[in-house]
């Protein structure tokens, strides 16, 4: 297949489109900045700057949607509100206008989304078809879903991934932790009863693929490994590993006054299962926790 990738220099890109190239598929990947592009694939890789240079004549088979600034980065002003906004539906708008004018339609477009879409649900166990808290974690990935799926009026089969943690090596959520762990200076994150819901990076991406190859699978799916833990779990798992402790509590109230609203980011809850991707059949490398940290660390 001839496939285009948004963020395809991100933490998710780097490790989808080496497996896709494996497959023999050809790969376009979207970046303002061309030499970031070479010096991740070299010449593997065609690359584009922007979405307005493709023309009617321009074909790709498939779609991959992860462009984004990252939600982490600063502290969330409405300023940065905006850019989180902006940078996730400007370009996700824009592709669904070139598919409206291209004369030969992508097969299926696989476009980011985020299981913060659920905001703040405790200990409700939350499947694709739950409900949603409206917070500003849900209204940032309902627009971006819903101008996702204006493609399907192009007759383009839509598949959203509501991305959970994902644990891979050199980068990801997983990164910055590891040396404040091995300090023996880690520890849970307020209650510490928030659960956490994680992703194998090897899973993830063999669940890209799989969407992409299964005609018959569309709409929302949760991107997360079939057991999430909470964020006490979590920080035991990973001060074991490391062979640490991990004593410390940072309170609630403390990232609230340092963070702000994107606080929530690290305290709010969500139960999420991957249903319907198990529901296809899909098997997980990496189920549980335990097996996920040690082949990373």
């Amino acid at each position: 297949m001839n496939i285009l990738i948004t963020g395809g220099t991100g933490f998710i890109g780097q490790s989808l489109c080496p497996a896709l190239l494996s497959k023999g598929h050809s790969l376009t990947v979207l970046s303002r900045y061309p030499n970031k592009v070479y010096s991740v694939f070299g010449d593997q890789i065609e690359q584009i700057t922007s979405i307005s240079l493709l023309s009617e004549s321009d074909h790709f088979d498939a779609i991959y949607n992860f462009a984004g600034a990252p939600i982490f980065a600063q502290r969330w002003t409405d300023e940065r509100k905006q850019v989180l906004l902006k940078s996730r539906i400007y370009i996700t708008q824009q592709l669904v206008e070139f598919i409206a004018r291209a004369n030969t339609k992508p097969s299926v477009l696989l476009s980011g989304s985020a299981i913060g879409f659920y905001g703040d649900q405790g200990d409700t166990v939350l499947d694709e078809t739950a409900s949603a808290q409206d917070d500003f974690g849900h209204q940032l990935c309902a627009e971006w879903e819903h101008t996702a799926e204006k493609a399907k009026e192009h007759c383009v089969r839509v598949c959203l991934l509501r991305t959970g943690l994902v644990i891979g090596k050199n980068g990801g959520f997983l990164q910055p932790m590891i040396l404040p762990f091995k300090l023996g200076l880690g520890g849970k994150l307020g209650s510490g009863t928030q659960w956490m819901p994680w992703i194998h990076m090897n899973d993830y991406v063999a669940i890209c693929q799989a969407l992409l190859d299964n005609n018959a699978l569309e709409g929302v799916f949760n991107l997360t490994a079939p057991n999430p833990v909470t964020n006490s779990e979590f920080t035991r798992t990973l001060a074991k590993h490391l062979n640490r402790p991990a004593f410390f509590t940072i309170p609630g109230w403390a990232l609230n006054l340092l963070l702000g609203e994107m606080s929530q980011l690290l305290l709010g809850s969500q139960r999420v299962i991957p249903k319907h991707i198990l529901d296809s059949g899909f098997q997980f490398d990496y189920p549980n926790l335990e097996e996920a940290l040690e082949n990373v660390l």
